[in-house]
C-alpha cells in the first residue's frame, strides 16, 4: 500500500469515528433533553392535579351573622322580610393556572367583586384573602375561615367589626325534565294584597297601576315560586333606578342605563350577566320585560329583543332576601333605589 493511501485510510477511519461520537453525543442530547421534558412536565402534572382536587374549588352560599352594635357602627339594618338567620353573602373559589386559587365574592349590598388570590396556611389549615371596599369608604375588607365537613366557617373584618359567616355548597338547581306551566297570576290588584308591605312603604295603586314615587320600601310577593315565566311592562322617570330579584336573590336591572349594555345595566342580572344589547327605551315610555327562570338559566327578553338567552346565573346578587338558592323564594320589587310603575306584572309559575 503506497504512504497516500495509508494517510486516505487513516483520515477515512477518523472521519468515521468523529461521525459516530457526533451520533452518540446527540443521542445523550436527545435522551437528556427527554428526561428534563418528563420530569418537569410529571411535576406540572403533579401540581396541576394537586391543586386542582382543592376541596375549596367551588361556589358556596354564605351567611353573615351581625350583631345590633355590629348593625349600628356600619349604619346598616335589616328589614323584617330578610332570613332571620343573618345576611346573605356569596363565595365563588376557582383554579387560576396550576397554583392560584381566585374567586368573586358578592356581600349584602353591591356586585360580585373578584379576589386576587385565595391563601392558605398549612400549618393552621386556614384560609384568608382580601378585597377593596366597594360603596364604603373604609379599609380593606379581611376573610379568614376553615374547611370543614363540607362547610365553611370563619368571619370576615369590615370597617373594624368582626362578623361571624358560615357557608354550604350552592346546590346545582339542574332540572330533570323542562318545565310544566300552571295559570297566570296577575300581582296588581287594587289592594296590593299579593305583596307583603314593608312599614316605609312608598308604592300604592292608582288607576291600575302601580306607582312608587320616592324612595320607600320594598315590596315582597307573599307567595314563593321555583321555576317561573315573569311579564311585566313598567316606565321609569330619567335618572331612576329599580330592579326585580327573581326567587328574592337574582336581581334583573331595572335602571336608566343611558345607552350602556355591561354588567350593571338594565336587562342585565346585576354583577353577573350583561344584556347582548341595551334594548331600552326612553326614560318615561313603557317598557316590557318577559323573563323565564329555570333553575339557574334565565332568558331575559326586553321589548321584543333576546338579550339573554338561558344563561346561567352565577349566584345570588347584592341586596338578597337570604343565600338559601336551593329552595322557593319571592318575587321582590326594589322601591328603595328611585320611583318606578308597573301597569302589567304576571307571574307563571311552573308546576312540576
Amino acid at each position: 500500500m503506497e504512504p497516500e493511501d495509508l494517510i486516505l485510510k487513516a483520515d477515512k477511519n477518523l472521519i468515521e469515528q468523529v461521525v459516530i461520537n457526533l451520533i452518540t453525543m446527540k443521542n445523550l442530547k436527545s435522551t437528556l433533553f427527554l428526561i428534563v421534558f418528563t420530569i418537569v412536565g410529571f411535576t406540572t402534572i403533579q401540581a396541576q392535579r394537586v391543586e386542582s382536587d382543592s376541596e375549596l374549588i367551588g361556589k358556596w352560599d354564605l351567611t353573615i351573622t351581625m350583631e345590633e352594635d355590629q348593625l349600628k357602627n356600619l349604619g346598616m339594618f335589616r328589614h323584617g322580610l330578610m332570613a332571620s338567620d343573618g345576611f346573605p353573602g356569596w363565595l365563588q373559589v376557582k383554579l387560576s393556572g396550576f397554583s392560584t386559587l381566585v374567586g368573586y365574592y358578592v356581600g349584602y349590598e353591591g356586585s360580585a367583586r373578584p379576589i386576587a388570590e385565595v391563601h392558605y396556611s398549612e400549618s393552621e389549615d386556614k384560609y384568608h384573602f382580601t378585597i377593596p371596599p366597594q360603596w364604603m369608604d373604609i379599609d380593606d375588607i379581611y376573610f379568614e375561615f376553615t374547611l370543614k365537613d363540607d362547610k365553611l366557617s370563619g368571619y370576615k373584618v369590615l370597617d373594624g367589626n368582626k362578623l361571624k359567616f358560615t357557608g354550604v355548597r350552592a346546590p346545582s338547581l339542574d332540572r330533570k325534565g323542562p318545565p310544566v306551566w300552571d295559570n297566570p297570576i296577575n300581582l296588581l290588584t287594587d289592594n296590593m294584597d299579593r305583596w307583603i308591605i314593608p312599614e316605609n312603604n312608598k308604592f300604592e295603586m292608582i288607576d291600575g297601576i302601580m306607582v312608587n314615587k320616592e324612595k320607600g320600601g320594598n315590596l315582597i310577593t307573599n307567595q314563593k315560586f321555583n321555576d317561573f315565566k315573569l311579564s311585566i311592562e313598567f316606565k321609569y322617570p330619567e335618572g331612576s333606578n329599580s330592579g326585580i330579584y327573581l326567587r328574592g336573590r337574582y336581581e334583573l336591572q331595572i335602571e336608566d342605563s343611558k345607552g350602556r349594555a355591561d354588567h350593571v345595566s338594565i336587562g342585565g342580572i346585576y354583577g353577573f350577566i350583561a344584556p347582548a344589547v341595551n334594548a331600552a327605551k326612553n326614560p318615561g315610555e313603557w317598557q316590557a320585560y318577559e323573563i323565564t327562570l329555570v333553575g339557574r338559566h334565565v332568558t331575559v327578553v326586553h321589548n321584543g329583543i333576546e338579550v339573554v338567552s338561558n344563561r346561567p346565573i352565577p349566584g345570588i346578587t347584592g341586596g338578597s332576601l337570604d343565600s338559601n338558592e336551593g329552595e322557593p323564594g319571592p318575587i321582590m320589587i326594589q322601591g328603595d333605589h328611585g320611583p318606578i310603575e308597573f301597569r302589567k306584572f304576571v307571574v307563571t309559575p311552573s308546576v312540576n
